[in-house]
């Protein structure tokens, strides 16, 4: 049996991550991980006339060189899953364009990332395909154009506001070789509380990340305490605050193991507000910090969790309320658990 209960598929061909790459911004390139990026642009545009081409532009890129780090060239490649947060994600099926395979869009919102690596594990797993490679990307200010006004208004921000993320990331997925594997799947249930500020997009999603995080735990029969790392992304300091309390309220305590990508990638001095968000967000975090202290023996088993808002700018100007979503896949070193260094 490779299904554990309602929501969690368990891998019995545990895919291998072969390849990473991550590229930002220059206000990432600023923040806390900068010495983990692959590359970080000197202009946001990134040699383009448009910030939505600059966005296209990052996931090639990141793609690409995914695939030169996993020793792999795009004809190697059997199916590329990519996302984004534009409409039609635009982004990702403009970038497919460029390479001859076969490809599938997926739209999570933020949870994205998780989503692309969950489907590629299990096509990987069921022996369809051997390479697979997962992306997704935000840029700031194309995100804020379609979501909320464009920067030439110089609109004020709330406090309860995130920063989205300009930045591309890739994980290359293979039946064999690497050293760090997917051993199983959680997919999330569509989860809404009510909230309809469209800034405030911890608050939307925190309920969302419960649900997945509960789900993943019983259908595994682990606990928190069970993971070297918990990975959330994108809630911010506020949803991330009011995650703990769910969860607590839940029977299930968070503790120095639990981070939250958005919280985590911005310094005090950036004026991010309650953090990082975008489906880029995660996808940073996980391909260049997570990855790395994976293979120092840092971390050896991550619980990483990602979550999406599923709004629209006219669901939002009809008043509908955000619902949420969250996916999570458990990553181990394909070794024996090392020693905490």
């Amino acid at each position: 049996m490779k299904k554990s209960r309602k929501q969690t598929i368990v891998f019995k061909n545990a895919p291998k991550i072969i390849g990473n790459y991550t590229i930002v911004g220059q206000k990432e390139g600023n923040s806390n991980f900068k010495n983990y990026f692959d590359y970080v642009l000197k202009n946001d545009l990134f040699g383009e006339k448009t910030f939505e081409n600059a966005e296209r532009k990052m996931l090639e890129h990141a793609i690409w060189n995914a695939l030169d780090n996993a020793h792999l060239d795009s004809k190697d490649l059997d199916l590329l899953i990519s996302g984004d947060l534009l409409n039609q994600i635009i982004s990702s099926s403009f970038a497919a364009r460029q390479f001859d395979v076969t490809y599938l869009g997926l739209y999570g919102a933020c949870s994205t990332m998780a989503e692309t690596l969950a489907v590629g594990s299990a096509f990987i797993d069921g022996n369809y395909f051997s390479k697979v490679a997962c992306a997704t990307g935000s840029h700031f200010s194309s995100a804020e154009r379609q979501y909320r006004f464009p920067l030439e208004l110089g609109n004020q921000r709330p406090p309860v506001s995130q920063w989205t993320v300009t930045g591309a990331g890739c994980t290359i997925l293979g039946d064999s070789g690497g050293d760090k594997e997917i051993v199983n799947a959680t997919f999330g249930k569509v989860t809404d509380f009510g909230i309809n500020d469209v800034n405030n997009m911890g608050a939307a999603m925190a309920p969302a990340a419960m649900s997945t995080l509960i789900a993943h735990f019983e259908d595994t029969k682990t606990t928190p305490e069970d993971y070297d790392l918990i990975l959330t992304g994108d809630l911010g300091k506020l949803g991330s605050e009011i995650l703990m309390d769910l969860m607590e309220n839940k029977g299930y305590k968070l503790k120095e193991n639990y981070k939250d990508c958005g919280q985590m990638i911005f310094n005090n001095n950036q004026k991010s507000y309650q953090g990082g968000s975008g489906a880029g967000c995660s996808a940073v975090i996980l391909n260049s910090y997570v990855m790395q202290k994976m293979k120092e023996g840092v971390y050896s088993r991550v619980l990483f969790a990602a979550t999406g808002a599923l709004l629209s700018t006219t669901s939002s100007q009809q008043g509908n309320t955000i619902p949420g979503i969250c996916h999570a896949v458990e990553i181990r070193n394909c070794a024996d658990k090392k020693e905490k260094k």
